[in-house]
């Protein structure tokens, strides 16, 4: 059974969290530990698996890029990793760029503005390739699923540079 099968989903991008979480609710109460703790050993070890599994499933299911992730592996799709490179030299130059514009915050007149600027520019990218995940995951093609994985690659990059920028501000804060 798969994460969707187990919180009765159709396997989609999109999701209602409000459901996923009641149904997460009900599953947990169902198949807690506590509730086996005088059964026997066996319907012991059964009941923590079964609840690891739904903490996992809920985990994946709630989180959008793990979920998409999880979709296209569902779906077949061969996913690249993380440190793959990509065909997309455009893209692989603008990481540089925005590497770049992280690395020079510290040295500018205005850190405030610098800071602000970084972050609209890190956030506005990164809706707009979430906005294209959607769309690529909603139509379910062989090709529009190997889009969306180096899609899925790019927004994971996008989420490396925010923790990256909330580094960066906890750091200036700091000093």
């Amino acid at each position: 059974m798969n994460y969707f099968q187990l919180f009765g989903l159709t396997p989609a991008f999109k999701v209602d969290l409000a459901q996923l979480s009641a149904t997460y609710q009900r599953l947990q109460k169902t198949a807690h530990p506590d509730r086996f703790a005088h059964g026997s050993n066996q319907q012991q070890l059964l009941a923590v698996q079964t609840s690891a599994l739904i903490n996992d499933a809920y985990q994946t299911l709630k989180k959008p890029l793990r979920r998409a992730e999880y979709l296209l592996v569902e779906r077949g799709t061969e996913l690249a990793n993380e440190q793959s490179t990509f065909a997309d030299t455009h893209f692989l130059m603008h990481q540089m760029e925005l590497r770049e514009m992280l690395e020079n915050i510290a040295e500018q007149d205005d850190r405030d503005a610098a800071l602000f600027a970084a972050r609209e520019t890190l956030d506005c990218e990164y809706q707009k390739l979430f906005i294209e995940l959607e769309q690529q995951l909603a139509s379910d093609t062989e090709q529009q699923n190997n889009l969306a994985g180096d899609t899925l690659r790019k927004l994971k990059f996008y989420q490396k540079l925010q923790h990256e920028l909330d580094r960066i501000e906890e750091q200036l804060f700091e000093n």
